[in-house]
């Protein structure tokens, strides 16, 4: 292992974490006249380095997975997860979520379509909560900046939080809770053309074009967040709402990413923000599960397809099991980063 470690951390820091891009960019700015230790001069180099490695990173996992994703479209997946039961048909669709890049109002249209084609509520919501929180994108993405122990742990417990709320909302029986236009509704067996690969290669194309579209305004809002954090909050302050000090920083920081809407990629540099200043890994963990996965506008476009008290058994499932999460990923912080 001692041999490899050194490959690993080159392949971690310069090929994921793209820090030769960082030193590029800060000699570029330096020799421009722009100092890089003042505020504005880092604000700038943060800005600059977070916006190209996120979209580069984005880009080249949107092709591979949308390219594997050629593979399970909405009727092929149905067909897959009608059979299999019980908990094993929970982990496959909390599995399915992992090839969507979709952020939580995208899932939801997907979710409605499910659940017209007769597939147990439970199964259902496994794939809901999993296709915005973990998925193969979020993994490489958080590798490239906390490392791979609390990337996979947090995709693990991710998938373990999406199997368990499936699983508890398939056993209360809640079928009734959904609204009556999705219950009676009858999916139609499309017939789906054979793909080769050229097409697979332009599909999994067109779907970086649309994605980088889409999610480029909340990467710059996410990136501009992040560069006035990691250089003109003070880290005191930050300590003192988000770190030792606060017992309840991860029941705050959850809360805090209820009203907002973006994608694990506009959330990302704003965890790296926080926890570069001080604030507890557990703590930007939480508030990145909140905003993908609870975020407002989501839960106003799922109230349309489910009544009140499915809604609020779903969103208190996701609650809990986030803090729970969050609490977890404070006590490990010491041993895993």
């Amino acid at each position: 292992m001692e041999i490899l470690k050194p490959s690993w951390d080159f392949f971690q820091n310069e090929v994921l974490g793209m820090k030769w891009l960082n030193r590029l960019i800060e000699t570029i700015l330096n020799a421009c006249g722009l100092d890089t230790g003042s505020r504005l001069g880092g604000s700038v180099q943060f800005f600059i380095y977070d916006t190209i490695k996120i979209m580069v990173l984005l880009g080249v996992l949107i092709l591979i997975i949308s390219y594997i994703q050629s593979y399970f479209p909405p009727e092929r997946t149905k067909k897959i997860l009608s059979r299999f039961h019980g908990i094993c048909a929970n982990i496959l669709a909390a599995l399915l979520g992992t090839v969507t890049p979709f952020c939580s109002c995208s899932s939801i249209p997907l979710f409605i379509g499910f659940t017209s084609a007769g597939l147990p509520l439970g199964v259902t919501f496994s794939f809901l909560i999993s296709s915005p929180m973990v998925d193969l994108g979020s993994l490489v993405l958080l590798m490239s900046i906390f490392g791979w122990k609390v990337a996979v742990i947090y995709v693990f417990f991710g998938l373990v939080i999406a199997v368990a709320g499936g699983t508890l909302i398939e056993k209360l029986r809640l079928e009734n809770q959904v609204e009556e236009f999705i219950r009676n509704g009858h999916a139609i067996d499309v017939p789906q053309e054979e793909l080769h690969f050229k097409d697979r290669i332009r599909y999994a194309w067109e779907q970086v074009v649309f994605t980088a579209k889409k999610v480029m305004p909340y990467v710059l809002i996410g990136v501009g967040i992040g560069a006035i954090i990691h250089n003109w909050i003070p880290q005191d302050f930050i300590v003192m709402v988000l770190g030792d000090n606060n017992p309840f920083g991860v029941i705050l920081a959850t809360l805090a990413g209820v009203p907002m809407y973006a994608d694990i990629f506009g959330t990302i540099p704003i965890a790296e923000a926080l926890l570069s200043k001080g604030a507890l890994l557990g703590v930007v963990l939480s508030f990145m599960m909140g905003v993908t996965t609870l975020s407002l506008p989501s839960m106003i476009m799922l109230r349309k397809a489910v009544k009140p008290k499915l809604l609020g058994i779903f969103i208190t499932i996701c609650t809990l099991g986030i803090v729970i999460v969050g609490y977890f990923f404070n006590a490990i912080q010491g041993f895993i980063l």
